[in-house]
């Protein structure tokens, strides 16, 4: 098995990410995807955190703007059109099956938990359930990977490409 290809966490960006979230980030492997400015905006969490509980959460989402946007768009009846088209399209459901697999890969380079073996994240890879979980794989693994992940990020309006960390309720 390979590792995601980022670097280990550094201080800086554990006091970014503690901003970010107003608390202490807990058991981070690597920054798996930044703002275009540098700062973090998606966490890669150890699969199984410190204290032994089970994490299945690889790719946490941990920019507060998009954050927001995903919460945002979880308020309206996005997550039901995602899902429709999810249910409708068997292109989309496939990919959102390898989407899965390849989240669990990209886990399972950190460490094999039992309790948490075959589960991914955002409800991949049957339904769509957590925005947040599904944009942050997105971002870490790149356009055309995750079709959901994708589809709530360009539905969200946020981008990492276009920095807000210095706008305010946006920690960086």
């Amino acid at each position: 098995m390979t590792t995601p290809p980022f670097p280990p966490v550094g201080e800086a960006d554990l006091t970014v990410l503690r901003a970010q979230l107003g608390r202490p980030a807990r058991d981070v492997v690597g920054i798996a995807a930044r703002c275009v400015c540098g700062n973090p905006t998606v966490a890669a969490t150890a699969p199984r955190l410190a204290d032994g509980t089970p994490f299945p959460t690889f790719y946490y989402l941990t920019h507060p703007a998009a954050t927001a946007a995903m919460s945002g768009l979880e308020a309206t009846q996005v997550m039901r059109t995602l899902s429709d088209e999810l249910a409708a399209d068997p292109e989309v459901a496939e990919a959102y099956r390898r989407a899965h697999e390849a989240y669990l890969s990209d886990r399972a380079g950190f460490g094999q938990v039992d309790e948490i073996d075959g589960i991914s994240a955002g409800g991949m890879p049957t339904r769509v359930k957590c925005l947040h979980a599904l944009a942050a794989h997105s971002l870490a693994a790149g356009p055309g990977v995750n079709p959901i992940g994708d589809r709530a990020l360009a539905l969200s309006g946020w981008s990492p490409q276009r920095c807000v960390c210095a706008e305010p309720g946006t920690a960086g």
